[in-house]
């Protein structure tokens, strides 16, 4: 059971960006996604890189450099995603998402490990 902030956080982060990172591969509205963006070619290291910060994630409950690294990449993803959404001109509500997970994961990477 999730005892803590910090806890919380890192579940909801580890299992936000393993569900976007396979859904790279599966789910349709996604792919296309990756067209909008500009982005085709980059799609399956896009999800591969979602999936390794994931499972580092979790991992660093127990190897907490391993969870530092992890957050730091993830942190590096969503600021890559904030400037891909700021190019293509998204609006606010469309990069929150990756500003929330921007925040989220730098947050884990200077205080949760």
């Amino acid at each position: 059971m999730v005892k803590t902030l910090n806890e919380a956080l890192i579940l909801f982060s580890a299992v936000s960006f393993l569900f976007y990172g396979v859904g790279c591969f599966v789910i349709p509205h996604l792919r296309e996604e990756f067209v909008r963006y500009g982005l085709e070619r980059q799609r399956a290291l896009v999800g591969l890189l979602e999936i390794c910060g994931s499972l580092g994630l979790i991992a660093g409950w127990w190897l907490p450099l391993v969870g530092k690294a992890a957050a730091g990449g993830l942190v590096l993803l969503m600021l890559c995603g904030i400037a891909v959404r700021i190019r293509i001109r998204d609006t606010l509500l469309q990069t929150a998402p990756a500003i929330l997970y921007f925040v989220t994961n730098t947050y884990l990477l200077l205080f949760a490990y």
